[in-house]
């Protein structure tokens, strides 16, 4: 009952950190690895339990939703599918112990670019901009490590559409959370005909990631994101050095 709450407590944070700023796969991967599943089908069902999260976000954000000058929101789908196919599809060739060997490094990665993107992001947006083509490009090898892991994902591609010229936040978040979800949801096709998914503990989380989802993107419009932020810069730390030492020491 204990690693029940936990995971329904972990998924409705989570939830609310993918709608505000990212990050809620910190929270959600190692609850599940700590309540005894191991790492694929952690990682796998950790997809499945925050996909229906990123379209209740997206959802919430409908009245903000922009169109792209350039590029179609076909097109974003279209290499989201591909690449969220191709990732899922990488992790399932992945033999366990060298994914147990992989994590802490993917969870390092995560850290970085979720700590650090927001700050480079401007400096980057001084040097050059993206093309429509290069959205599409760098949309697609996005999609293809969400497949894979996701860590960070979201925190990715808000720092590709700063470069490609948008400055509305909301109006991000909206294409975000509705890539996010194509990104992941293709993935459970794949993960689940693999046989790669705690189905209890997923679709105990999944209702509670929505819920968090929803709520949270509804309060992103009174919240400063920065604050936040600072806490889940925290929990990822914590989680990254936990699993360093828990894999190499």
């Amino acid at each position: 009952m204990e690693a029940y709450v936990l995971l329904a407590a972990a998924a409705f944070v989570a939830g609310t950190m993918n709608a505000v700023a990212g990050g809620g796969t910190f929270v959600t991967f190692p609850a599940l690895m700590f309540t005894g599943v191991p790492s694929i089908i952690a990682n796998a069902s950790n997809a499945v339990a925050l996909f229906p999260a990123s379209f209740a976000s997206a959802w919430a954000y409908r009245h903000d939703f922009q169109k792209f000058e350039g590029v179609s929101l076909k097109a974003m789908v279209g290499v989201s599918l591909v690449g969220g196919l191709t990732g899922a599809a990488l992790l399932l060739v992945t033999p366990q112990r060298t994914f147990d060997d992989l994590v802490p490094i993917l969870l390092l990665v995560a850290t970085v670019i979720f700590t650090f993107g927001p700050r480079i992001t401007p400096h980057l947006q001084k040097m050059f901009t993206l093309s429509a083509t290069g959205v599409l490009v760098i949309q697609f090898f996005v999609a293809i490590y969400g497949g894979y892991f996701g860590g960070a994902m979201g925190i990715i591609m808000l720092a590709v559409y700063s470069l490609f010229g948008l400055t509305n936040l909301n109006a991000m978040n909206a294409t975000k959370a509705i890539l996010a979800g194509v990104i992941n949801g293709v993935s459970v096709i794949l993960f689940a005909g693999a046989g790669k998914i705690a189905w209890p503990q997923t679709l105990l989380m999944l209702v509670f990631a929505v819920l968090g989802g929803y709520f949270g993107a509804r309060a992103a419009r009174k919240m400063n994101p920065r604050h936040l932020r600072l806490g889940i810069v925290a929990i990822s730390v914590t989680v990254t050095v936990v699993f360093f030492v828990k894999q190499y020491a």
